[in-house]
């Protein structure tokens, strides 16, 4: 079998030609390069009306085929411009009407994915997806493509270019910031990370004030590149780490960036993970990657009806079943002496005055400069400790804290015995999270990485670990985000049961209005490319 797809989410417009068995055919594309400011939805629709009748018959006389022997016409339906994913629709409902030939509309992000592993041979990875409109890290669990972290605001594509054009770099930004930061030094630029998600917003502008303050160009670029790529890395390594896979794979446009690749393959050493990444043509947008997930889909659900093709500009990753990938599991194994090693830490039993104890080392990162390896460090230790005895103040249960070493960024505390919750929890003990969770947030406390690894069933208590990414706030928002967290860690157990697990917790947390702020975040712009 034989498809053709059509891409068009954003500035750049593909065709691909591609086989069953996975021979690429042809790839034709083009891209839009405005000539000031950002990608305008509406230049990006024209772009691809006059370039995607030019691309087609490119791509058919770069085959060898006739248009014949195409036996499917893919497009991407979504996440997008929706001017420009109207335009893309459009012409593959044309093309297909013409043809006589059947059609189906693929998600844009998980063409990333799979066009990744068709090209390296990565069989199950944990994926960092970054782009100029998206930012998402993604595993398969239960059946679908989660996003266990993603973009709060902005994509790190976005951020990038946005800092350009705002400082004169032009547009597009990242290939000039690359350059540039080769020659800088580190200036203190704001690092957030939250739970399992990233924001760029805050980063972007801090970056944009110390331009407009004098410092020195190379340094800023220096500094916003290493602080935005570590905060993504971070993230993936916690994805790594809460789902073992051992593989990593980066995909999208910004993995053209050669300091973010160094850093992910860095890390993934560190976790004696495989690291991967497909060649510089597909890991941009392009038909090839929407040709060959229309394959995949098409084998499994078969073609679609063309009222079925309308666009759908705000297409979650999670929303698609992927029935295809095998599920089974490499698991990394540990050295003996520890008992887990995190995303940040390793756990070391030891003894505490005659107490059965653990030290949690934070341990230097080699793919973080030292400058924020350190201060992340020892900010984090100073504060985990503080929050561990919060918490315990609060009626939340917590390893009772022996020491605290800034130095060596290592804590001392109980040994907590028992089970993890992802191994045992049921409609009881979520409706019980729920209300200790109530409990943490009502004293303004935030976890920051609840996850069903990182509360413990001992003897009847559930008990909170890990208050690693920690911190204080008011802020509903913060709240909900520390819920979402926990919902995209359920997901990983059973995606069915995590929603009725994930309704209880919400019950046992008695706020309704939460729901409101949870619903807010979910439905932001963030998702619409």
């Amino acid at each position: 079998m034989i498809s053709l797809g059509i891409e068009g989410t954003a500035e750049k417009t593909g065709v691909g030609i591609v086989d069953s068995d996975g021979n690429i055919l042809a790839m034709a594309g083009k891209q839009l390069f405005p000539e000031e400011g950002g990608i305008h939805p509406r230049l990006a629709a024209e772009h691809h009306a006059e370039w995607i009748p030019k691309l087609i018959p490119q791509a058919i006389e770069e085959s060898g085929l006739s248009y014949d022997d195409i036996d499917l016409i893919s497009f991407s339906q979504g996440p997008g411009l929706g001017p420009a994913l109207r335009i893309v629709a459009t012409s593959a409902r044309s093309l297909a009407l013409s043809l006589k030939k059947p059609i189906i509309g693929v998600n844009h992000c998980i063409g990333h994915v799979e066009v990744g592993k068709l090209d390296t041979g990565a069989v199950n990875p944990v994926s960092l997806y970054v782009s100029g409109g998206n930012s998402q890290v993604i595993a398969y669990e239960s059946g679908r493509y989660r996003i266990f972290g993603e973009t709060l605001d902005i994509a790190v594509g976005n951020c990038l270019d946005h800092f350009g054009r705002e400082t004169g770099l032009g547009h597009p930004g990242g290939p000039v910031i690359e350059r540039l930061a080769k020659k800088g030094s580190y200036v203190d630029l704001p690092y957030v990370v939250k739970g399992m998600d990233f924001s760029f917003s805050g980063l972007l502008s801090a970056a944009i004030r110390e331009v407009q303050k004098g410092t020195p160009m190379e340094d800023v670029c220096f500094s916003l590149q290493e602080t935005a790529f570590a905060m993504l890395v971070e993230v993936t390594e916690r994805a790594l780490s809460h789902t073992q896979k051992d593989e990593v794979m980066l995909c999208g446009g910004v993995s053209a960036n050669s300091r973010l690749r160094e850093m992910l393959r860095t890390m993934s050493e560190e976790h004696g993970a495989k690291f991967y990444m497909p060649e510089m043509k597909l890991c941009g947008d392009n038909g090839v990657m929407i040709a060959w997930l229309g394959l995949l889909m098409c084998k499994e659900f078969g073609p679609m009806d063309l009222n079925d093709t309308r666009i759908i500009q705000k297409f979650r990753t999670d929303e698609v079943d992927i029935p295809w990938i095998d599920n089974s599991k490499s698991y990394l194994k540990l050295p003996d002496e520890l008992i887990a090693k995190g995303a940040e830490s390793n756990i070391v039993k030891s003894d505490y005055l005659g107490e059965k104890a653990v030290v949690k080392d934070r341990i230097p990162k080699g793919y973080r400069i030292p400058e924020i390896d350190d201060k992340i460090r020892r900010a984090r230790t100073k504060e985990e400790a503080k929050l561990l005895s919060d918490a315990k103040r609060a009626g939340v249960r917590t390893p009772v804290l022996y020491d605290v070493d800034l130095h060596d960024k290592t804590i001392t505390m109980e040994e907590i015995g028992g089970v993890m919750l992802k191994e045992v929890i049921d409609d009881d003990l979520a409706f019980e999270l729920g209300r200790e969770i109530s409990k943490l947030h009502s004293a303004d406390i935030i976890h920051g990485d609840i996850t069903t690894s990182n509360i413990m069933l001992s003897e009847g208590d559930l008990v909170f670990i890990d208050f690693g990414l920690g911190r204080y706030s008011q802020l509903r928002e913060d709240k909900a985000v520390d819920l979402l967290v926990l919902k995209k860690s359920l997901q990983s157990i059973d995606y069915n049961l995590a929603l009725r697990y994930f309704d209880l917790i919400l019950k046992g947390y008695g706020d309704e209005s939460i729901i409101n702020a949870i619903n807010d975040i979910e439905s932001r712009g963030r998702y619409t490319h």
